[in-house]
């Protein structure tokens, strides 16, 4: 499978997968009236919109700011989903499938409802992680596969000597 066709891969499943959940958990179920649920000791689904960013940054209440981050989510995968088409490398391209993809999900959520629809809620010994979705958790791993590529590349570097000065005599 070429680089391109794994990112456009990652990005359709990441879509697809984050919408799915959110359809099925707002609309099929009676998450919204029965909330939290309990999975496990660490984490519950519920529901939060977040009219924000990452960690609930930058909250909009009005629809300049709304339109605003939409604009920005769009720009953002549309640049990044160029960067996935040229990538040299599958993990690179995959990365940017996952970030692309859950910028877009994020996107059509803030598009159709104002906000962002999160509802997995990690937590334990006190300690509360915040809310978040299968989006966000995409974007989370395809800027650990950024990390990952750009250390691979580094490594390769090292190791072929490109990252020397000049010859000596």
């Amino acid at each position: 499978m070429t680089p391109a066709r794994a990112g456009l891969t990652a990005l359709l499943l990441t879509l697809l997968l984050d919408q799915a959940s959110k359809l099925w958990l707002y609309f099929g179920t009676d998450l919204v009236l029965t909330q939290p649920w309990r999975l496990a000791p660490f984490a519950d689904f519920v529901v939060v919109w977040n009219r924000g960013v990452s960690y609930g940054l930058l909250q909009q209440e009005g629809d300049l700011g709304r339109w605003l981050l939409v604009a920005v989510s769009l720009a953002a995968a549309l640049g990044l989903g160029i960067w996935m088409i040229r990538a040299g490398t599958r993990l690179l391209a995959v990365a940017l499938g996952l970030i692309v993809g859950g910028a877009l999900g994020n996107a059509i959520d803030r598009a159709a409802y104002g906000a962002v629809f999160d509802f997995v809620h990690l937590h334990a010994f006190g300690w509360s992680w915040y809310v978040f979705n299968v989006a966000d958790a995409a974007i989370v791993a395809g800027v650990v596969g950024l990390v990952l590529d750009s250390l691979r590349g580094a490594g390769r570097e090292a190791r072929d000597g490109a990252g020397d000065a000049a010859p000596r005599p």
